[in-house]
């Protein structure tokens, strides 16, 4: 290692870019080590010059003379919104053997703009710092008010070339409350939301805890594992702040959240991207983001969304039928006969499920999806005549599909190697969990292949949707194969919301009402592939709590109008938690088997008494179908509330969800009318009397969950 890199890195340990987050030293506002973080939060707030500040009804922005800065929530109590983000060096540069974090100020000017995003106010702020020039502009929009977005600018003014290893903006400091009465503070002090994607599969919504460290890398975390939603969010009880990127296409940057201590947490954009710049050379970091706002997550994402429409992005639209219940015949696994599925559609069909799922199995191998033989012995016939008799008993079928994906020894990489993805070395990328290649989603001929199976799949077979699946399509790395001419590596990167949008629109062209299910197997969305389908689902929750904080996620994210499938209630806590799926308004599903049908005993079992329970949750759904309301994520906050709860209006009534180990005490229903309601428990029929409205309170215990239906009268 060159002694000039070795610096670099160390710098990168200073600024708190390695992992774990080492000491800040950046001026004013500085952190220092753990063990003196708390004193150091205690240090004086420096002032921010006057002319230097931005400023929305919702929130400030304010700069010092080193073009140090602060974000200031306009809401709550004043001092404690000043003690939430200390002056700190928020956008710096990591160069050889020099960190740039105190840019003196040279000038600053303002003025009205109007562009993509609406009418606003800009602040440009120039400074240096020895011979590289750094120009900030930050703009608030008036439609967004809570949002203050960054671009900036650094210029080598020297005479040599300057080598760069990396940059961050809107580096943060977050204090959390101080103690009432100078009491030990019990729980949490923050809640946080992690876009990152990785092996292990994490909660995206988890609380902080001293130590917690997590990069949120949005490449590639291992072989197969990436992407995920450029933004990340910490709050506090009162007030909460996100930072994150509003670039239309993937971009390769990390959103690290890390907490030293009780006290304090920290975020940032950055990039450890190498560059050089040359003499009088200038470059960009991306447009980021920093949001408040009072309450969870929720609304950040829901801003996000609003802005990125405001950028062309629209949500796909989804049939009526897309709403109905799921039996997938994956219970079954990947030796699944088409005797198991004959025979178990009268079951589903009793149960009142709408749709039928044939999973991985049907294909000879992954690559080149023909029918296997042993089971399809007449080939498309046999396809076809199973997708009649699914049609024939009242369902819509469904087929499982993994794009994106070949073994080696299949027929399309002997025949075309060069579909392959290729990392720099060469070699052909690995999928883990199906043993198989990358194909590169940039290339033109691997996007016609898929396509074309596509109109196999809806048009010649007769399926009336797709269900996508593979940890791998959440996102892919570079490709360096010669053989695309791409121009830069990270084109394949790029491509890949294009890609899918390929096939969205080709199955639309074929079925105008197909369903195109995404299931990135318990990645965190990327939300740039968000518009290219229109059924989300939980992707293989570990958990109840998964299955509704990805709901409550991808709600905000994509809106009411795409159902959210649960997944299979086999996959929740008990295997039998329908009740999370319906609480968050999202679409039941079960892989089911007949004991009869199978040798092995397994929680999938259709015993008579849990079919007696699932006709119950199934006939629960489809009166009630939630899944066709609208979610209100800001009632409640998913960390800090107790216990935990969601709620969903749909026409007049209003419909909560309270979950918990063990409840005993009062639940609170907000998001009321002025007026009195009923409010029953729609699960088992208990009447809690009339309450009045916006906000009430009933006695509760419980075990689990509570649902009630709070009807206006």
């Amino acid at each position: 290692m060159t002694r000039l890199r070795a610096l670099a890195l160390a710098g990168l340990a200073l600024l708190g870019w390695a992992t774990p987050w080492k000491s800040q030293q950046s001026g004013a506002g500085a952190q220092s080590s753990p063990a003196s973080s708390a004193s150091s939060a205690n240090l004086p707030i420096q002032s921010p010059i006057q002319s230097n500040v931005l400023q929305s009804p919702v929130l400030r922005i304010e700069f010092d003379r080193e073009l140090h800065s602060r974000v200031v929530p306009l809401f709550g109590a004043t001092s404690k919104m000043l003690a939430l983000v200390p002056f700190s060096a928020s956008e710096t540069l990591v160069g050889a053997g020099h960190i740039f974090k105190d840019f003196a100020l040279n000038s600053s000017q303002r003025e009205q703009v109007s562009d993509v995003f609406g009418a606003g106010q800009r602040l440009w702020l120039t400074g240096h710092s020895t011979t590289l020039r750094k120009k900030v502009s930050v703009t608030v929009y008036d439609d967004f008010p809570s949002m203050a977005i960054f671009d900036v600018e650094y210029t080598n003014e020297g005479s040599a070339p300057l080598t760069v290893h990396g940059w961050a903006n809107n580096r943060y400091l977050l204090r959390s409350l101080p103690a009432k009465g100078g009491n030990a503070k019990t729980g949490p002090a923050f809640w946080s939301y992690q876009s990152g994607s990785y092996e292990k599969r994490p909660n995206w919504v988890v609380p902080l805890r001293p130590g917690f460290h997590q990069r949120n890398y949005l490449g590639m975390n291992a072989s197969d594992y990436g992407g995920g939603t450029p933004i990340v969010d910490v709050w506090r009880k009162d007030v909460g702040l996100a930072v994150g990127h509003v670039e239309p296409v993937p971009r390769l940057v990390s959103l690290p959240v890390s907490m030293s201590d009780a006290g304090l947490a920290r975020v940032a954009v950055q990039s450890n991207r190498e560059q050089t710049l040359e003499p009088g050379e200038s470059f960009h970091t991306l447009r980021t983001f920093v949001s408040v706002h009072q309450g969870d997550y929720f609304r950040t994402l829901t801003e996000y969304r609003r802005l990125m429409m405001r950028q062309g992005f629209q949500m796909a639209s989804a049939p009526d039928s897309a709403f109905g219940p799921i039996w997938c015949a994956w219970g079954y696994g990947r030796s699944v006969q088409l005797k198991q599925v004959y025979d178990t559609l009268p079951t589903a069909k009793k149960l009142g499920f709408s749709w039928v799922t044939l999973d991985d199995g049907w294909q000879n191998n992954y690559g080149d999806w023909e029918l296997d033989p042993k089971k399809f012995p007449h080939g498309d016939a046999d396809m076809k005549a199973l997708v009649q008799k699914i049609h024939d008993e009242g369902f819509r079928a469904q087929l499982w599909w993994s794009p994106l994906s070949a073994v080696p020894d299949s027929k399309l990489l002997k025949d075309h190697p060069d579909f392959a993805l290729l990392n720099r070395d060469g070699s052909r990328r690995k999928i883990s969990w199906w043993n198989s290649d990358y194909l590169c989603p940039a290339d033109r001929e691997v996007i016609e292949y898929h396509k074309a199976l596509v109109r196999k799949i809806l048009g010649d077979w007769g399926f009336d949707g797709l269900k996508l699946d593979g940890q791998h399509m959440n996102a892919v790395p570079p490709c360096y194969n010669p053989a695309h001419h791409h121009k830069h590596p990270e084109d394949s990167v790029e491509a890949l919301p294009d890609f899918f949008r390929e096939l969205y629109e080709t199955a639309r062209s074929v079925k105008p009402d197909a369903l195109v299910e995404f299931c990135p197997c318990g990645t965190a969305y990327s939300f740039f592939t968000m518009p290219h389908f229109n059924m989300s689902v939980a992707s293989d929750p570990e958990s109840s709590f998964q299955v509704r904080s990805k709901g409550k996620t991808l709600k905000a994210l994509m809106g009411d109008n795409i159902p959210y499938f649960g997944d299979h209630v086999e996959l929740s806590d008990g295997a039998d938690d329908f009740a999370s799926t319906v609480g968050v308004g999202g679409v039941v599903g079960t892989q089911f088997v007949l004991p009869k049908l199978v040798s092995k005993r397994s929680k999938f079992d259709l015993t008579p008494e849990r079919e007696k329970y699932f006709a119950k949750w199934v006939s629960i759904y489809k009166e009630k179908m939630l899944s066709r309301g609208e979610y209100l994520g800001d009632l409640y906050d998913i960390g800090f509330d107790l216990p935990e709860a969601h709620a969903i209006r749909k026409g007049g009534e209003m419909y909560y969800a309270f979950f918990a180990r063990h409840w005993t005490g009062s639940v609170e229903l907000r998001g009321l009318q002025d007026r009195n309601y009923h409010v029953v428990d729609y699960v088992n029929g208990k009447d809690f009397g009339i309450v009045h409205g916006p906000i009430a309170t009933v006695p509760a215990r419980f075990d689990k969950h509570l649902l009630l239906e709070a009807q206006p009268q």
